[in-house]
């Protein structure tokens, strides 16, 4: 019995812990976009790091990047994602939120970091 209701607990956890994290279903991959803008803010945190890139007609999108272990393994340091730092990124639309993308590489200062 003891076992059992171990079982059911971890599955609980487990399940909620994936119903947390979003998936990936919910870009529209057929339709990739290319941004170029400043920094607002910035986040270097789990599950994933994000960006709000203000773009040349005043829209801010939010970025949605990489989690931190994976940007720093691929040299994007935490100090790259500033705000008023240039960035160009490259990735895809939110099918509902309208100024959400996910993005698949990032571009600072002419070097390009390889997100997914």
């Amino acid at each position: 019995m003891k076992r059992l209701i171990l079982l059911a607990a971890g599955l609980l956890i487990s399940t909620g812990t994936a119903l947390a994290h979003h998936g990936w279903s919910e870009y529209q991959s057929d339709k990739p976009l290319d941004l170029s803008g400043t920094i607002e803010q910035a986040g270097y945190e789990q599950p994933h790091g994000f960006v709000r890139l203000k773009t040349a007609d005043n829209k801010t999108w939010l970025v949605v990047l990489a989690p931190p272990s994976r940007m720093e393994s691929r040299g994007l340091a935490r100090e790259k994602l500033v705000p008023g730092q240039r960035a160009s990124v490259h990735g895809y639309p939110h099918r509902s939120k309208g100024d959400e993308l996910r993005a698949e590489n990032i571009t600072i200062e002419g070097n390009k970091t390889e997100l997914r």
